[in-house]
């Protein structure tokens, strides 16, 4: 069914440039199909710009409620990638993306920037870790200092420089994340989550904060439930390898499940013979001697955030970095995961990640 959408959309873009000009939807429904997606010279002219916006620092999403919307807050870091025909007149649709651990690659989300704004649509890397360095240089302390809530500010903040702009579709914005940050992303996928931020950013002047168009996680570790599974109802698309050690994936589906339940469309896909980051770094496979597998959290109705203390039956709240610190000293393994990257597999991650994006951002 859904291939008889994109046959159609195709058919009337075409017709369309016959006969006059094309509008913003007709070119965004057609262009995320592009296969393959444009490389080398075609996106090596698109620098992107540096920006600094406004957003804020909550520890847990419990602390988010309590920030003074009118204080001075943290100033978020990110890189606008904008396509050349975006106009207040062609207004397009964006993506904010999310990066994992180990901070913002170029071969990952930059390159995917590049390509989303060479294929129309409008792309937003947060750099979650670069604006906070005075949190934490090293791997092991940026985990721990800067967490799920942080990105998730910067990325509904994000979501509000793109709604301000003339040129990009306020009501067609996504997210995309990469392992932590596509942990963020199905964080984002909850009503409380949106809800929450909704109440902190929409007591400011400027766009309103709404939930994302549609969510899309890779190879995000499955750590979280929430006990609120009420989801914003935005289509949610999940990708994993099978030899990804960092993926338990009866966690994943149970996820999956609870959001299905909460009135989400999710979507799996599991890549044969695929490690974690297919798309970014080394070619040759190597292993990350730390992992969360082990980890299990539940996220409160209030938005606390309690950790499972392996081998008891108790919680620990995770209420600041040294709780934190504990949780994740004690669930994380020295067995780690492998990561490698895979040219094929990033050629089919594309393709479905954009027919997602084509039939959620139509």
């Amino acid at each position: 069914m859904l291939s008889k959408c994109w046959v159609l959309a195709a058919c009337a873009t075409a017709a369309a440039v016959l006969s006059g000009p094309v509008s913003a939807d007709q070119l965004a429904a057609i262009d995320p199909l592009l296969d393959p997606w444009p490389n080398g010279h075609i996106i090596s002219r698109i620098d992107g710009e540096s920006m600094r916006f406004p957003s804020v620092s909550p520890f847990t999403l419990s602390d988010v409620d309590e920030l003074d919307p009118d204080a001075p807050g943290h100033r978020a870091l990110g890189r606008l990638f904008l396509p050349e025909r975006a106009s207040t007149l062609t207004p397009v649709p964006g993506v904010v993306l999310l990066h994992g651990a180990r901070g913002v690659s170029a071969a990952r989300e930059l390159t995917y920037g590049k390509q989303f704004a060479a294929m129309g649509i409008a792309a937003l890397v947060v750099d979650v870790f670069g604006s906070r360095r005075e949190l934490g240089t090293s791997f092991t302390k940026r985990v721990i200092e800067i967490t799920e809530s942080m990105v998730l500010a910067d990325a509904f903040a994000a979501q509000r420089v793109l709604a301000a702009r003339p040129d990009v579709d306020a009501s067609r914005i996504s997210i995309i994340g990469f392992s932590y940050g596509g942990m963020a992303s199905l964080y984002a996928a909850h009503q409380q989550v949106a809800d929450l931020y909704g109440r902190h950013y929409n007591r400011q002047a400027g766009p309103e904060v709404r939930p994302f168009r549609s969510h899309v996680a890779f190879y995000a570790p499955c750590i979280a439930r929430f006990e609120d599974t009420r989801a914003t109802g935005a289509p949610v698309l999940m990708l994993w390898g099978d030899q990804d050690e960092l993926i338990v994936e009866e966690n994943c589906r149970a996820l999956a499940d609870d959001l299905r339940g909460g009135g989400s469309e999710v979507a799996v896909h599991i890549f044969e013979g695929a490690y974690h980051q297919w798309d970014g770094g080394s070619s040759t496979p190597w292993r990350m001697y730390r992992g969360l597998a082990g980890c299990s959290f539940t996220v409160d109705r209030d938005g606390g955030v309690r950790g499972d203390l392996p081998g008891t039956p108790f919680k620990q709240n995770m209420t600041n970095w040294l709780n934190r610190f504990v949780i994740l000293a004690l669930c994380t393994d020295t067995t780690g995961f492998v990561m490698g990257r895979d040219y094929n597999v990033r050629t089919r991650s594309n393709h479905l990640v954009g027919k997602f994006l084509a039939e959620t951002l139509r």
